[in-house]
Order: structure tokens, then sequence, then C-alpha cells
């Protein structure tokens, strides 16, 4: 009797640590999943080689989170992916689409726009899957002034991170005949998602010297991760407003925030004119990076 007991007691001791075993700690959870989110908080450009090439990474998934009544064009994302598929070698893309409420807010700063991010993002970087977040907002940029000329229609914070404020977009679409919102919505992921590619000079390293200047918040001249060449989709004029004279450079390169950096914040007018330019020229919109940049691109693994 006693040998029985014995034995009972053993089993169920076995039982209790096979069940201790099989259920993992939450707290252990925790930590493997802020673990796994920190391949997607760093700098833009960070990931270029990773985005370009399949070295790492051979799929992509992009989350595109939207508010409600501001999802991008079929269209727009369409001419997207087939960009993506035309400099980088991944032929696995997968988009995901999250409809979310609005804000509420009048205007986005850039923390607001992380912590939008960290409240709202799903898709992380895992195995061979490198994970994009694309939020398209129903605010506009912080300090925005649609009358002056002065707007921000999107702007790269991190490297697999990226926001469309698709409601300027859609404000700056409507006060042309020509131009819709799909042609402005595809310029701005086109030339937002270069930097992710790490142009210029932003991750990806130059073959030749094609970066311009600009003032930096010292007043001295200093590269500012934009293209030199003209008819670029990379072009400086297209982040500083052209020759008018004014600049968004306060709300765009030299802004941090909570440790945060805003690589670049694309001037509204600015890619009006350039589409309308094209337009005029082709009866096409079609505006894509130089030979440099291309050459940079392949450079870091890219097509």
């Amino acid at each position: 009797m006693n040998t029985l007991k014995s034995l009972l007691l053993i089993v169920l001791i076995a039982c209790f640590v096979s069940c201790s075993k099989s259920s993992p700690d939450p707290a252990d959870e925790t930590v493997v999943s802020e673990a796994d989110k920190k391949a997607n908080l760093l700098f833009a450009g960070d990931s270029a080689n990773d985005i370009l090439s399949n070295e790492k990474f051979d799929k992509m998934l992009i989350e595109i989170a939207y508010v409600t009544s501001f999802k991008p064009t079929e269209s727009a994302m369409t001419q997207f992916i087939n960009y993506l598929k035309e400099h980088t070698f991944k032929t696995d893309i997968q988009l995901i689409y999250k409809e979310l409420s609005s804000p509420v807010e009048d205007e986005l700063t850039l923390k607001e726009i992380a912590d939008l991010e960290a409240k709202n993002r799903t898709a992380y970087t895992s195995g061979s899957t490198l994970a994009i977040y694309i939020y398209f907002a129903d605010a506009p940029a912080e300090g925005d002034d649609l009358e002056g000329g002065l707007v921000t229609l999107g702007a790269v914070y991190r490297n697999t991170s990226m926001i469309i404020h698709e409601v300027t977009i859609k404000k700056l679409a409507s006060k042309s005949s020509s131009i819709s919102d799909s042609d402005v919505e595809t310029t701005t992921l086109n030339h937002e998602f270069g930097h992710l590619f790490g142009l210029v000079n932003l991750g990806t390293d130059m073959v030749n010297d094609h970066e311009s200047q600009s003032e930096n918040s010292d007043g001295e001249l200093a590269g500012d991760n934009h293209c030199n060449q003209n008819g670029c989709l990379m072009r400086a004029e297209l982040l500083f407003g052209g020759s008018s004279g004014k600049s968004i450079r306060a709300n765009s390169i030299a802004q941090y925030e909570a440790g945060i950096k805003a690589g670049c914040a694309l001037s509204g007018n600015s890619v009006l004119n350039l589409l309308q330019h094209t337009t005029a020229k082709s009866n096409a919109v079609a505006v894509g990076l130089d030979p440099e940049c291309i050459l940079d691109i392949r450079a870091n693994g890219g097509r």
C-alpha cells in the first residue's frame, strides 16, 4: 500500500512539473515581444540593405493602418508595389490593412505619431519576413500652412515606419484638375520609401556624390539626404519647397522629438508642381529615381 502511494505521489509531481514547463511565463513572453520590436525601432535608412536585398529577409509584410475614410487608393498601392519590385529583390510582398478610429487631433507631432504606432502596430520583423508600418492619417503635420504652400505630405521617422498625411494629400490634389489623389499618394509613398532604401546617403553609401546641401540649424551648409539631379524623385526641392525661399526644414530633418528623428518631410506644393510638369510633358504621371540613385541602391543589394 505504501508502495502504491509513493508511485501515485511521483506521478502527481511529474505531472505538475510537466504542466509548469508547458505554460510559459507571461513575463518571458513580454521580454521576447519587446526584443522583437527593437529591430523596427532604428533610424530611417538603417535597414536599407535588408529592404533592398534578400540576404536576410526574402519576404516583406506591409501593414497599412488607416483612419476610417482615409484608406489609400488601390491604384496608388498597385504602383507602390510595382516600385518596390522594380528596385528590390523582394517578390513576396504582402499588404495587410487595419482600419483605425480617428485620434481626434488637429495636428500630429512626431511623438504622437510614434505613440499611435506603438498602440496600433501589429506587424514586426520576424524570421525571414521584414515588416513595414505605414499610417495614413486624418490629421496634418504639426506646423502645416496650407495657404502658404508649406505642408507635409509624408515622413519617415524610423527604419520601417512611415506616416502619410492623407488628409493633406486629398486637399492638395483637389487644387488641380489634372492631378488625382492616387498621383500624389504614389509620389509621396515612393519618395518616402526611397529614404528607407537609404537614399540619399542615409544608410546607402553614394557611388558618386550627388547629395544636395542646405543650411543646417547652425546656418552652415550640410548634406540633406536628398538628390541634386534634375527630375529625380529624391530631388531636394520636394522637401524644401523649391525656389520660393520658404522652407519647412524646422518641421523635417532637423527635428528631434523624444528621441525620434524625421528623416524627411515632403513639401506639398513642390510635389504638385512636379506632377503637373510631368503630366504636361508626357501626358502621364511618372516620377522615378535618377541613374545616380539607382546606382546607389544597386551597390547596396538592390536591383
